[in-house]
């Protein structure tokens, strides 16, 4: 099989890069190890940025986001003094878009089946050969048969775990890493929001966040120790303390039920550098990962796809080879810039379990300065909504 680009990994930034490529022309091939069910039936972010939302509406994908998603212009945030709201609207004049990942990954599917994309499921033992040179290829097996994708780049958007990552030598590519020492224990549940819009909370007890999915889906985290386990957690256990980390004026009234969904998430942040080795090119968590307090994971892969499409465009349109030669230095750059606000807000609402009287009186000035202080405010609202692109 001969492609122009070869996609590996079949989640949302696969399938979006894959839209936008094939919409002016660029052929691709898109290999997912899982099956179409599998990916769909995976629980993700529901923020999405300014710059996402306008890559979706680009790639045709749009129009029941546009219908059914819920424009935020701002956010909440809990103290031991009160509660205070974040106005993106009146701050930086923009908003976010609160529509479930499974559904932005749905849309994907069903713009890719329009167009006559090649998405092809269950390919095991995907391999990536030569990338350093002119004529790149890639290996996977399905059904007990090995099969064969020629092509000119290769994507790799195949999140942490995957094989395009490991396929940068160790002496090439560096990794930064900082691992916290928590966990988000999270429930979905067929209940209403707490609130209209999302609400982060800093409690003694630890941070908790009130968001949701749509009108009648809501999603809840609290944090608990690296230790805890899901099935140390009823669910009665955990709306008495997520209720105990909520302002009053939220908690009393919300809505409570069967969990449909229970896990709980480390938190990490992680940066490789670079994020391209020869014609190779890394996408979303293939090359970073935040933690999901500032929700920029999956924000982070949009720009990635924003930038690696922009320059496959301008190089199969016109020649142009620069956007491919500074790929890693303008998606990192971006990247850096999210990664600082993701730990910020982390550090800012969470209990660390070494923090010092000094350090807990910080974390407390800082939240105030956000209350009081207006460019702090317009700071914290422009990195949310998102920096452009």
């Amino acid at each position: 099989m001969r492609t122009q680009v070869c996609i590996i990994g079949g989640g949302p930034s696969g399938l979006l890069l894959s839209q936008l490529l094939n919409l002016k022309g660029i052929e691709t091939v898109v290999l997912e190890r899982k099956s179409r069910d599998y990916v769909l039936g995976r629980i993700r972010a529901g923020v999405l940025e300014r710059g996402m939302v306008g890559l979706l509406r680009e790639a045709g994908c749009a129009e029941r986001m546009d219908i059914e998603g819920h424009p935020h212009e701002g956010c909440n945030l809990s103290t031991q003094h009160g509660m205070f709201r974040i106005d993106f609207k009146s701050l930086v004049n923009e908003e976010v878009m609160v529509y479930g990942q499974t559904e932005v990954t749905r849309d994907l599917y069903a713009a890719q089946d329009r167009i006559g994309a090649t998405v092809i499921h269950d390919a095991a033992d995907v391999a990536i050969h030569d990338p350093k040179s002119d004529a790149p290829y890639v290996t996977y097996r399905k059904d007990g048969v090995e099969h064969r994708v020629d092509c000119d780049y290769i994507a790799g958007c195949d999140g942490f775990h995957g094989v395009s990552r490991q396929t940068i030598p160790t002496g090439v590519r560096q990794e930064f890493e900082r691992v916290y020492p928590f966990g988000w224990l999270g429930i979905l549940s067929e209940t209403a929001p707490a609130a209209e819009e999302l609400v982060y909370a800093n409690h003694p007890r630890g941070f908790a966040l009130a968001s949701m999915r749509s009108a009648t889906l809501s999603r809840y985290y609290v944090q608990v120790p690296l230790s805890d386990k899901v099935e140390d957690w009823t669910d009665q256990m955990f709306w008495d303390e997520l209720r105990r980390r909520l302002p009053a004026e939220v908690a009393e009234p919300m809505q409570t039920g069967p969990s449909i969904e229970k896990s709980i998430a480390p938190l990490r942040s992680f940066v490789c550098e670079p994020m391209q080795f020869g014609r190779l090119f890394l996408v979303g968590d293939a090359a970073h990962i935040v933690p999901p307090t500032g929700a920029k994971g999956l924000n982070l892969a949009a720009s990635d796809v924003h930038y690696l499409s922009r320059a496959l465009i301008a190089f199969y349109g016109a020649g142009d080879r620069q956007g491919i030669e500074t790929y890693s230095a303008t998606a990192l750059k971006r990247i850096w810039g999210a990664m600082r606000f993701s730990w910020w807000m982390t550090s800012v609402l969470h209990r660390f379990p070494e923090a010092s009287e000094f350090d807990q009186k910080i974390q407390e000035s800082e939240l105030l300065q956000l209350e009081e202080v207006e460019s702090a405010r317009r700071t914290m609202a422009l990195n949310y909504v998102g920096l452009p692109y």
